[in-house]
């Protein structure tokens, strides 16, 4: 039984969202080692620049910086190493075929303790032009005025 309840959100990739149209989501566990888990706790993360991948039929998170435990002496991690993602086979697999089709790739979300245990959100991605970058600010602004031309109304009407 675990200690803790709840969700616990440590890191979050907020431009991922920004330069990539997410497709589906995925939760995994992560094998980390115990000085990671402390400097987790202390929000000590950065999932920029961080990418998953298939390896020999494992999945794997590579490039996500997770700072060195001060405390820590000669078993300390390395920041940016390899970690192990923990999925079922067969989810694996699907996710091993879907980025092989070409164009997709797999983005840690965020990184977060579920009920004591460390997870990561993965999205299946594919990246964004320019342009649709552009078309997302102008949806996001023209939603934005609009909200505010209704608030302006409803304040004349009342």
């Amino acid at each position: 039984m675990p200690k803790e309840k709840g969700k616990t959100v440590v890191a979050t990739n907020r431009k991922a969202r920004h330069d990539y149209l997410i497709e589906d989501t995925y939760e995994a566990g992560i094998a980390l080692t115990g000085t990671e888990v402390k400097v987790l706790r202390q929000g000590k993360a950065s999932l920029i620049d961080g990418y998953a991948f298939v390896e020999n039929g494992e999945l794997w998170l590579d490039n996500v910086h997770i700072e060195e435990y001060g405390k820590g002496t000669w078993t300390n991690h390395s920041p940016r190493r390899r970690r192990k993602l923990l999925l079922k086979h067969l989810e694996i697999v699907k996710l091993s075929h879907r980025i092989s089709q070409g164009g997709y790739t797999l983005i840690p979300l965020s990184l977060y303790f579920k009920d004591g245990w460390a997870k990561v959100e993965l999205g299946v991605a594919k990246g964004k032009k320019d342009y649709d970058k552009r078309q997302t600010i102008r949806e996001r602004d023209d939603k934005r005025e609009a909200e505010r031309a209704m608030r302006t109304r409803n304040r004349m009407g009342e």
